[in-house]
């Protein structure tokens, strides 16, 4: 695997469209967007793209005014579970634009700002699927996992066998915010951001989240970190 760094530096150079050479300089210093996408699976080979929103953040408020959404019509047949996932249904996606014409206004939505996600990984990868074909590069901007920075305050110091639990309701549930209907991509991205600003204040303040003590055995004192 090539560093995604010495990748960046690459597509740099070798970037086939010289007007989206914004995507390399940071974003404003306090800025940052919190992105969602719904699929047709989960196999980044054979699935697509059926929506993608975002927010932007800006220090401690998300800009619920200043948001990205739209809905892309897939190649992909659109798989079963991730229909009762979504209940976007192929009638509902069929009047959406194709992701090729989506992801110059996603771009511009974005420019070098952060990306913050949950299991952000597999929403890039899906981008980049089609950005590679469209500018010969993949999204270059830092990557913000908000599961891992809800390991680190609430298993950081957890001795080993402690159950770990980095589920998306754990997690609203563990910081008190509304769990809003989920899998629609707009209020994944928005609970995202809010779960990304919560713990971020955690951290700035060093509280950590506390855990339930463990039952029996060496990991009885295993309490609040």
């Amino acid at each position: 695997m090539i560093p995604r760094a010495l990748k960046r530096l690459f597509h740099q150079i070798s970037i086939g469209d010289q007007s989206y050479r914004f995507m390399f300089r940071p974003g404003p210093p306090d800025e940052a967007v919190a992105f969602d996408c719904e699929t047709t699976g989960l196999d980044v080979r054979r699935d697509d793209v059926i929506t993608i929103a975002a927010v932007r953040i800006k220090g401690n408020r998300i800009l619920t005014s200043e948001r990205f959404e739209a809905v892309a019509r897939p190649e992909a047949r659109m798989n079963a579970q991730a229909i009762k996932v979504h209940r976007l249904r192929e009638a509902d996606v069929e009047a959406g634009k194709r992701i090729e014409t989506i992801l110059p206004q996603f771009l511009h939505f974005i420019g070098g700002r952060p990306l913050i996600g949950y299991y952000v990984d597999f929403d890039v990868r899906m981008v980049d699927k089609y950005l590679v074909g469209l500018l010969g590069i993949e999204l270059p901007n830092p990557l913000i996992e908000v599961s891992k920075l809800y390991y680190e305050r609430k298993y950081g110091d957890a001795p080993p066998g402690v159950s770990i639990d980095l589920s998306f309701k754990s997690i609203l549930k563990d910081l008190d915010l509304p769990e809003l209907d989920q899998h629609d991509a707009f209020n994944d991205a928005l609970m995202t951001a809010m779960i990304y600003l919560k713990l971020r204040d955690m951290k700035e303040r060093g509280v950590r989240i506390p855990r339930p003590r463990q039952q029996g055995g060496a990991h009885h004192h295993s309490g609040v970190g």
